[in-house]
């Protein structure tokens, strides 16, 4: 059994494979800001994608998509932040999350586009 490191890792390898193969272009992987991480950067159009990659060995307790709560979509916003303004991004941003369950020997890969959106201050 491999340990959660291993595992995801695994998912991410996984996730950046399947984006490729749905005709993205992957940008970065685990990219970092400070304290700040994007598990996937990818490109597809005109659209700059930012994945959060959530696997699991199951589902007993909850899905993988839902362990990406409001604090952490704020880390990610914060971070796709950071990533555009380095890099001089001029594209519209989408935030995907990418649920990846363990069965058996593979793996089950759920792609949520537009999962969460930034929220706008008044």
């Amino acid at each position: 059994m491999k340990n959660n490191f291993d595992l995801g890792n695994a998912g991410e390898h996984i996730a950046s494979e399947f984006l490729t193969n749905k005709g993205y272009s992957v940008l970065a992987k685990n990219w970092r800001s400070g304290h700040l991480e994007l598990d996937i950067v990818a490109s597809k159009s005109n659209t700059i994608v930012f994945a959060e990659v959530k696997t699991r060995s199951g589902t007993y307790f909850q899905q993988p998509f839902q362990a990406v709560n409001r604090t952490k979509q704020r880390l990610i916003i914060q971070a796709a932040n950071a990533y555009i303004n380095r890099y001089e991004i001029d594209l519209e941003a989408r935030f995907d999350i990418l649920s990846i369950v363990k069965k058996g020997d593979g793996y089950d890969v759920e792609h949520i586009e537009d999962a969460f959106y930034p929220e706008v201050k008044r």
